[in-house]
């Protein structure tokens, strides 16, 4: 399996301006070619690349000049991860209410809907329920958007999706994660956004949407929610967002997605 992947961003920005970009490959897989190149107009710009512990990638952008922001990003890996990330920290970290996900306020309402329900047989019911009761809208939602926003709304994009099933997996004490990932047969292609859970010691893909293949998908980030895994953050200063663009091919194949089959993120 060989995954090819490429992004596109421009941006105006304005003088001073501090960004974190999301948008690398997260470390595992064997990456034969990558490329990241950043300018504001005429100048290169030369990030500061930060590994975190489970892997994730972010690039730091300090003192961007004013000027026109050009971001193109491209990667193709060979095979899968032989062992998937882990979290020794897992039930603690992935286990509380955060900014996106209110585990808490949607407590009484998860214990309604799933009641005596554990391990995998929880993870099928939450994705179905999110899958049957949740309409996919392109550009629907707000960034201010959280789960309990999605609930009442019943309507939203791939991380409203997300953010709904890790809120219902915490709210019945099943660790979950939100990670961003390149999706090849997404349509419309896009940076996507995934659930995983944490059972029998080992994170599981789940996707509401059922807009791609899980076994397709390549991880870029891995967080609480969006607060965590967002492709670019604005830290300090200012700027207005232009194009963007996203690809994701797969050779030889795109895989059949099965929603029923439990996969991990490789």
């Amino acid at each position: 399996m060989q995954r090819t992947v490429s992004a596109h961003l421009d941006a105006q920005v304005a003088a001073a301006t501090e960004i974190v970009l999301s948008i690398a490959v997260a470390r595992g897989p064997k990456i034969v070619d990558e490329d990241l190149t950043i300018a504001v107009g005429d100048t290169p710009i030369d990030p500061e690349e930060i590994v975190e512990p489970d892997g994730t990638r972010l690039h730091v952008c300090r003192d961007l000049p004013e000027g026109q922001l050009n971001v193109d990003y491209s990667a193709t890996v060979d095979g899968q991860v032989d062992e998937p990330w882990s979290a020794d920290l897992a039930p603690h970290v992935y286990s509380r209410p955060s900014r996106y996900c209110e585990s808490d306020k949607l407590l009484h309402i998860a214990g309604a809907l799933f009641a005596n329900l554990e391990g995998f047989e929880l993870v099928d019911a939450v994705r179905n329920w999110v899958n049957e009761k949740v309409l996919y809208l392109s550009g629907w939602s707000r960034v201010t958007d959280g789960s309990v926003d999605t609930f009442l709304q019943r309507q939203g994009v791939c991380r409203d999706f997300a953010h709904l099933v890790v809120t219902f997996l915490r709210s019945r004490n099943m660790p979950a994660r939100l990670s961003s990932v390149y999706a090849p047969g997404l349509s419309p292609m896009d940076f996507h956004a995934v659930a995983e859970a944490y059972v029998d010691g080992e994170w599981w893909v789940i996707d509401a949407t059922g807009l791609a293949p899980r076994e397709a998908m390549l991880r870029i980030a891995i967080g609480r929610d969006a607060a965590d895994t967002a492709f670019l953050t604005t830290t300090r200063g200012r700027l207005k967002m232009g194009r963007m663009s996203v690809t994701a091919v797969i050779d030889p194949e795109l895989p059949t997605e099965d929603p029923s089959a439990h996969v991990q993120l490789r």
